[in-house]
C-alpha cells in the first residue's frame, strides 16, 4: 500500500489551491456564509470545469478516474480554504452512495453529477443525529406510480439547496435509498442555523413525496455504509487541511506578533504549544492518508481505519484551534480574524458523520470482533 503524494497528486493539490485562492478567498467565504445556501453558481462552475465531482469516479461512468487518495488531496486543499460549496455533499457523499448501490438508475445520476449537471447529498440523520441505521425512521411506502416519502431529515450538507437529495428510508423490506429530484412535489426544505455557517445544514419535511428507488429494496444500507466509511477518510483529510492552516497561521503570529519587545515565539511556552500543534498535525494528516490508501485499494478494513482516522483528526484539528485561540488570545475570537472560523469547523466537523466517541466504539467493537474471530 502506497501511503503519500505523488508528483500528480502534488500538482493537483497546486491547481486546487490556486483555484480556491480566487473562489474561496476569506471575503468570498464571508459573504457565502451570510446566504442562507453557500450557492454561488460561478465558483461551482469551475469546480465542474476543473473535473472535481467526479475525480474518484471510473472513466466508464463518466468520471475521472481517480482515487479517493486524489479526492483526499482536493479535499484538503478544501479543508484548508474553508470551501463553502456542495463539494463534500456532491462528490463525496452523493457519489460515493450512488457507486455503492450498483444499479442503473443510480449510474445513470452518477453521470450527470460527474458533468456538474446536478449537485447532490445524501439524508440520513433525523432527530436523533444518529449516523447509523437505527436511527433511521422516515418511511418510504409503494404509491400507485412511484414511492412515496413522508418523515423528516435534519442535519442535511447543503439540502437546503441540492437538486438531487438522496434519502435513506424504511420500507416493509428493510432500508432502502430513495433519489428525490429537484421538482419533486411534498418537499420543504428550511436551512438551519449553525455554529459553523461555512457547512451549510438544512431540516427536509417530507409528505408523500415522489421518489424513486436506487438499488435493492431493503438491502440499501449496506451500500450507505461503505459509502460513509469512504467519505469518514475524506472528511479526515479534510480536517487536516483544516488543521493545516490554523498551524500555519498560528507560527506566522508567533513570528511576528511582539510582547515585552520579542516576538512572541520566543517564549518557551508558545514554542511548546505550537511543537505539540505539529505533532497532531502530521500524525492526523499520517491517519488520514492512512485511511483514504485503504479506501483507493479496496480494503476491508476501511471501515476500522476509517473510524480510528476520524477519532484521531477530529480530536487533532479541535485541539489545533483550541491552542490557536490561547496563542492568538482575545484577537482570535473577534469576529474580524478567521482563526475563529476555523475554531467553528473544527468542531462541526468533530460531530459530523460521528462524534470520535461514536467511532472508538465502533473501532472497539470491530477489534473485539476480530479478537473472538481469532
Amino acid at each position: 500500500m502506497l501511503v503519500g503524494r505523488t508528483e500528480e497528486q502534488l500538482q493537483l493539490a497546486s491547481s486546487v489551491g490556486a483555484l480556491l485562492s480566487e473562489i474561496a478567498s476569506e471575503a468570498e467565504v464571508r459573504r457565502l456564509m451570510a446566504t442562507s445556501t453557500a450557492e454561488d453558481a460561478t465558483s461551482w462552475g469551475r469546480i465542474c470545469d476543473m473535473g472535481l465531482p467526479g475525480l474518484a469516479v471510473p472513466e466508464r461512468l463518466g468520471g475521472a478516474g481517480g482515487t479517493l487518495v486524489d479526492q483526499g488531496v482536493v479535499l484538503e486543499q478544501m479543508g484548508r480554504a474553508l470551501y463553502c460549496g456542495p463539494y463534500f455533499s456532491t462528490a463525496v457523499l452523493a457519489v460515493q452512495t450512488l457507486l455503492h448501490l450498483q444499479d442503473e438508475a443510480a449510474e445513470e445520476l452518477l453521470r450527470q453529477v460527474c458533468t456538474g449537471t446536478l449537485s447532490a447529498t445524501l439524508a440520513i440523520t433525523e432527530a436523533s443525529g444518529r449516523w447509523d441505521e437505527a436511527g433511521v425512521t422516515l418511511q418510504a411506502e409503494r404509491g400507485e406510480s412511484s414511492w412515496l416519502l413522508t418523515g423528516t431529515k435534519t442535519f442535511v450538507p447543503d439540502g437546503a439547496s441540492a437538486e438531487l437529495v438522496l434519502v435513506v428510508a424504511r420500507t416493509a423490506a428493510g432500508t432502502g435509498v430513495f433519489a428525490v429530484g429537484p421538482a419533486a412535489q411534498g418537499v420543504r426544505r428550511t436551512p438551519l442555523p449553525t455554529m459553523d455557517q461555512t457547512r451549510k445544514q438544512a431540516r427536509l419535511d417530507f409528505s408523500a413525496t415522489p421518489a424513486t428507488l436506487l438499488g435493492t429494496d431493503g438491502d440499501g444500507w449496506r451500500g450507505v455504509d461503505a459509502a460513509l466509511a469512504a467519505a469518514t477518510a475524506g472528511l479526515a483529510a479534510e480536517q487536516v487541511g483544516g488543521a493545516q492552516r490554523v498551524l500555519d497561521m498560528t507560527v506566522e503570529h508567533a513570528r511576528t506578533r511582539e510582547q515585552f519587545g520579542r516576538p512572541v515565539g520566543t517564549f518557551q511556552a508558545v514554542q511548546h504549544k505550537c511543537a505539540t500543534m505539529l505533532v497532531e498535525v502530521e500524525a492526523a494528516k499520517s491517519a488520514a492518508y492512512f485511511a483514504l490508501a485503504t479506501a483507493a485499494d479496496g480494503s476491508p478494513e476501511l471501515p476500522v481505519v476509517a473510524s480510528l482516522a476520524k477519532a484521531y483528526c477530529s480530536q487533532a484539528y479541535r485541539r489545533t484551534a483550541n491552542e490557536a485561540i490561547q496563542i492568538f488570545g482575545g484577537i482570535g475570537l473577534t469576529w474580524e480574524h478567521p482563526v475563529h472560523l476555523y475554531f467553528k469547523r473544527a468542531r462541526s466537523s468533530e460531530v459530523f458523520l460521528g462524534s470520535p466517541a461514536l467511532h472508538r466504539e465502533r473501532l472497539a467493537a470491530h477489534l473485539a470482533i476480530g479478537s473472538n474471530a481469532s
